[in-house]
């Protein structure tokens, strides 16, 4: 009986180094890299082809300004009553554009911490710089809802912000942004984005129907402004 009962140990044994290597194995695998989620946020936000209408609504005052959202491929457009933002991705950075008539001029970066039509939205925002950032770091998984996201740490790397770093929640499935938090100099929360709606695009894909923008100061809802798509 003991000739027995040596060999089921040295299987056992051997049966446990595996289990142990496995797992060794499965903590060794590289964290996601940072800059192609950055990269795939970027085609998720460049490869639609739509015309939208959307209201900005200031939770403070209850004034409504209306606007239609165009977005082809890489120029993302949002028409107010007398004129046009217009964003435009590129493979290595954005540029933001400003139309009225006929009279088109890029968004000069002295503008960039101002709101767009008052509210809490302001240029740099609208740029959608941070998402090319140089510095971008994988900060682990987080389930917002019910949504699974990758975390990013983002940091402009000597670029002009008005933020010293961007914590990002990008969402697995749809490589959509669903948050994002931008912090001062000092470190504190100054500016939140949360998108809080969805709807299947009938292109494919998911389309944001509701965002909601927090302003802050010393860490305290302070503005509030929220980004509603129309069906």
């Amino acid at each position: 009986m003991t000739s027995h009962v040596k060999p089921l140990r040295r299987r056992l044994a051997g049966l446990t180094a595996v289990c142990f290597l496995n797992a060794a194995t499965v903590h060794a695998s590289p964290p996601p890299d940072a800059q192609q989620i950055l990269r795939d946020a970027r085609m998720a936000q460049a490869g639609q082809q739509r015309t939208l209408n959307g209201r900005l609504r200031m939770e403070s005052t209850g004034q409504v300004i209306p606007f239609t959202l165009v977005m082809n491929g890489n120029d993302i457009q949002y028409q107010f009553k007398d004129r046009a933002v217009i964003l435009r991705l590129g493979d290595s950075g954005s540029q933001l554009l400003e139309a009225q008539g006929s009279d088109v001029r890029k968004v000069s970066p002295a503008r960039y911490d101002k709101p767009v039509e008052g509210t809490d939205i302001t240029y740099e925002d609208l740029s959608l710089k941070f998402l090319y950032w140089p510095k971008a770091k994988f900060d682990g998984t987080d389930l917002l809802g019910v949504e699974d996201c990758w975390k990013l740490h983002l940091e402009p790397g000597g670029q002009p912000s008005a933020y010293s770093a961007v914590e990002l929640w990008v969402s697995k499935s749809a490589h959509a942004f669903l948050q994002g938090e931008g912090f001062d100099a000092q470190g504190r929360l100054v500016k939140r984005f949360k998108a809080f709606a969805f709807q299947r695009d009938p292109q494919g894909g998911w389309m944001l129907k509701k965002m909601r923008i927090e302003t802050m100061i010393a860490g305290k809802d302070e503005s509030i402004t929220y980004l509603l798509i129309d069906k």
